[in-house]
């Protein structure tokens, strides 16, 4: 394989691990700084490796942002998993692809569950406990990442896994600005709000509301959001807390009166710039 941009330990495909050359997906500014690189298009899943220097053990997979039609692979994944590692966690970045006409609605959520079960299966060999691996997802990210703490839906046919003996399931799950279900049909908060595009991106959203769906024992969940985003309202970070407390589960939701949307890791002078330091801590606090 060609060495990608992010400067990642190791990579491996979601699907066919010996398949294919070069990069797998294109990048929207190859010119651009490695943290500010973002992804066009994805012609094969791929998780990104990014080991800490000092490991403690536990590994997350994070999954960036984009809107379903890019990702914001630098800021959202790689400047994450950096962070994570500065934990002592090894953190996966996800590639995964669109929901589009080529791939049909479930495409990114296939692509999450299959690279949670293949970190699990190469968990051993990183000195990393197959219990102590959870999901980290911002925005678009945020809802795939909830989508493994939720059902799969009926309607969906899960294609076969190189890895059936390991869980998708997260053992801890952290939300930041997602769109949970706010963007299903008779869930908006928007008044007359549009159809996504493109379609499959729409009925994505449709089949799975992970507030809805949340399994029965969920993962345990940090959750923050921001009052003031005007792109994806808190009310999906309220939605998944009252799903919580309805299944019995543990979560921590943090609601910070300003930020824009995206703050990520990018925004230390703001109040909401405290999140990581009280992720950390929780992510602690939880034994992931």
């Amino acid at each position: 394989m060609t060495q990608t941009p992010f400067g990642e330990t190791f990579r491996f495909n979601v699907w066919d691990d010996e398949a294919g050359d070069g990069l797998g997906f294109t990048l929207a500014d190859p010119a651009a700084s490695r943290l500010d690189l973002e992804v066009a298009a994805v012609e094969r899943p791929q998780v990104l490796a990014f080991a800490p220097e000092v490991p403690n053990g536990g590994a997350m997979l994070v999954v960036a942002g984009g809107g379903y039609t890019q990702l914001m692979l630098g800021k959202e994944g790689v400047e994450v998993a950096l962070w994570l590692n500065s934990l002592g966690y090894h953190a996966f970045v996800l590639v995964h692809r669109f929901p589009d006409a080529a791939g049909g609605p479930q495409a990114p959520v296939d692509d999450a569950g299959e690279a949670m079960r293949l970190i699990r299966a190469r968990a051993p060999g990183l000195g990393v406990d197959t219990g102590r691996v959870g999901v980290l997802g911002l925005s678009s990210g945020g809802h795939l990442a909830a989508c493994l703490a939720a059902a799969y839906p009926d309607a969906w046919t899960a294609p076969a896994s190189a890895a059936p003996a390991q869980s998708a399931r997260p053992d801890a799950l952290v939300v930041a600005y997602g769109p949970i279900s706010t963007n299903a049909a008779g869930r908006a908060v928007v008044a007359d709000k549009p159809p996504l595009e493109p379609a499959q991106k729409q009925a994505l959203y449709e089949a799975l509301q992970p507030d809805a769906a949340l399994m029965a024992d969920p993962p345990p969940a940090f959750i923050v959001y921001a009052a003031s985003d005007p792109v994806v309202p808190v009310e999906n970070g309220l939605r998944l807390q009252r799903a919580y407390l309805d299944r019995g589960g543990h979560a921590e939701l943090h609601v910070f009166a300003e930020a824009p949307h995206g703050f990520a890791l990018r925004t230390p002078d703001l109040p909401v710039g405290a999140w990581p330091t009280l992720c950390a801590r929780w992510l602690e606090a939880v034994g992931v």
